[in-house]
């Protein structure tokens, strides 16, 4: 019968997408397996290098005078060797004056142009500033967003990475209003996989360290040497990193340094947050494959395959939430049917038919709770047990309720994602949580 031979092509074609989606899942197991290595550190060094921290800044009035303070005034590093800078891009509020009061050095960038409203555009604008300074130059760049907080330690371990020969480098990804609420909890504790398991792993085995934008730090002799910053895309932090890879730039993961964001406090933030990230990530992704798998296969550069391999749940989002869903559907009423329906039947009989609706909902349905259990409850568990206070939490019953929600946030967040995937990237105003 026809819809016996559909019924095996299909099925065919459900085993291939399996085995490709296997192999990054395979990626973040052994993450998760290997998330008990002995974390990096460098050397404390003597030698203190100047550091511009660097915050653009769109009509945050609520935020951006809490973020200069925290800077200025809580680091354990000598004041006259870093400095505040925000850029005002097109603020229509107090935000340069605030930032200008609380003791930051304000860069006002006009810019009409509607296509210029992207975050590159004042960070290339500051950048281009701080790299023109001769008297008394700076030797690192931080890119801070306006609602971050770091701690007390970071400018120091950001230097002594630097004066290792470190040129680009991550930190540890933390919260502000971790224990605000459920999409608070959940969202923190999604960042926080990927530098408590991703970042340190990664660090260990000699493979460079996925860049976003908070904390984000670059030596001013790397970016003289590449041009400065030459992302063009929405996605500028990620652009950024994929450009130094291709460079030869290895990025580094500066554990102890920690950088505490403002995180989506409701379904609609984390939909607008998450749909950003994937429609800018695949738009980025597209052009940029071909490169670093072209630099693989030329040069052996594990970094490049391992970025691809990461990457590519942006694309097997989109089989998540539409083609396994749909398939499975399928597949049970056609076994159903097929087995006690009284479908007519040629290829196999309904014996077989019937065993194998079995097989699927035992084998299917215990891979499906093992996997539910493994990515959810127990890596969030070991990262309340060993890290709520990096995450942003005073003890760790503050964090009960995203051990037992997080499996259904990355639901969420898989759906949120792929429809990102389909979507044209825009950039939008993000809405800010204030705390003190």
């Amino acid at each position: 019968m026809w819809y016996e031979y559909l019924y095996r092509v299909l099925s065919i074609i459900n085993y291939a997408i399996l085995i490709v989606i296997a192999i990054p899942l395979l990626v973040q197991i052994c993450y998760v397996l290997f998330c008990f290595v002995k974390k990096k550190t460098f050397p404390k060094s003597e030698v203190k290098g100047r550091i511009a921290y660097l915050i653009p800044a769109h009509n945050e009035a609520s935020v951006i005078a809490d973020t200069v303070k925290n800077v200025l005034e809580g680091q354990d590093y000598p004041r006259d060797k870093f400095d505040v800078f925000v850029v005002a891009h097109n603020c229509t509020d107090d935000t340069a004056a605030l930032a200008r009061e609380a003791g930051a050095i304000v860069l006002v960038l006009d810019d009409p142009d509607p296509s210029h409203r992207l975050a590159l555009y004042p960070l290339r604008h500051g950048i281009d500033h701080i790299l023109s300074i001769t008297d008394n130059p700076y030797d690192l760049v931080v890119h801070l967003d306006a609602d971050n907080h770091i701690n007390a330690e970071f400018s120091s371990l950001m230097n002594d990475a630097y004066q290792s020969g470190v040129d680009f480098a991550r930190p540890y990804e933390g919260a502000i209003n971790a224990t605000q609420n459920f999409f608070t909890k959940a969202c923190t504790m999604f960042y926080v996989f990927e530098s408590r398991y991703g970042s340190r792993v990664r660090e260990r085995l000699g493979l460079g360290a996925h860049v976003n934008g908070s904390g984000a730090t670059m030596s001013v002799r790397m970016l003289k040497a590449t041009g400065g910053y030459d992302s063009q895309t929405i996605s500028d932090d990620a652009e950024y990193y994929f450009n130094r890879l291709l460079d030869g730039y290895k990025a580094h993961f500066v554990e102890d340094a920690v950088v505490s964001e403002d995180m989506p406090s409701s379904l609609s933030d984390t939909y607008k947050r998450n749909k950003r990230i994937g429609s800018g990530s695949v738009a980025l992704l597209k052009p940029k494959l071909s490169k670093l798998m072209k630099k693989f296969f030329t040069t052996g550069d594990l970094s490049c395959l391992e970025v691809c391999m990461s990457y590519s749940f942006l694309f097997f989002t989109v089989l998540l939430c539409v083609w396994f869903p749909l398939y499975y559907i399928y597949h049970f009423v056609y076994l159903y049917f097929a087995a006690y329906g009284g479908l007519a039947v040629e290829l196999y009989s309904q014996a077989w038919y019937a065993s194998s609706l079995w097989i699927t909902l035992i084998v299917g349905g215990s891979i499906l709770i093992g996997l539910f259990v493994f990515f959810g409850y127990l890596q969030a568990l070991f990262l309340v047990i060993t890290d709520y206070k990096k995450i942003g939490a005073k003890n760790r019953r503050e964090l009960a309720g995203a051990v037992l929600w997080f499996p259904f946030f990355l639901i969420v967040y898989s759906i949120t994602i792929c429809i990102g995937t389909m979507s044209k990237p825009k950039w939008g105003s993000a809405k800010r949580n204030p705390t003190k």
